[in-house]
């Protein structure tokens, strides 16, 4: 536990949620700034920095709980479909520094909430092959 995380906070009740699912190890509450009705985050009770530094067993959990929920949305909420999302460091939009997976209801293309992946002209030069070798190293 991180003294000053909020999420590590809401685990221990100190901070108040409106929890939805709970066991032994993954708590999921909604989110207090909803993005759609029924924004979820599925957080792992201990603590891990990110998707990348949490243990794999916690993280399987915290999928499968981020898949029911998601399963429940859409059967329970009439949502047409959802995002499940994670990010990793402020550079991809981070903000709470306790690993944790949003499930984002969706009713709408056009509810105001949007994620877009859009070509980059700038790398049509970039070597693929090149590219995955360069990954594959750290694998």
């Amino acid at each position: 536990m991180a003294t000053d995380c909020l999420f590590c906070k809401i685990v221990n009740g100190e901070i108040p949620s409106t929890k939805i699912y709970e066991d032994d190890d993954v708590i999921a509450f909604l989110d207090i700034s909803q993005t759609t009705i029924g924004h979820t985050l599925v957080v792992p009770k201990q603590h891990f920095d990110n998707f990348l530094t949490t243990n794999k067993d916690i993280m399987h959990k915290v999928m499968d709980v981020a898949q029911r929920i998601g399963q429940a949305e859409i059967a329970m909420l009439g949502a047409k479909g959802v995002n499940i999302l994670t990010n990793v460091n402020k550079e991809a939009g981070q903000s709470i520094y306790h690993f944790h997976v949003h499930v984002i209801p969706r009713y709408s293309r056009d509810e105001g909430f949007r994620i877009e992946m859009k070509e980059n002209p700038d790398l049509k030069k970039l070597s693929l092959p090149a590219l995955a070798s360069e990954i594959k190293k750290g694998l």
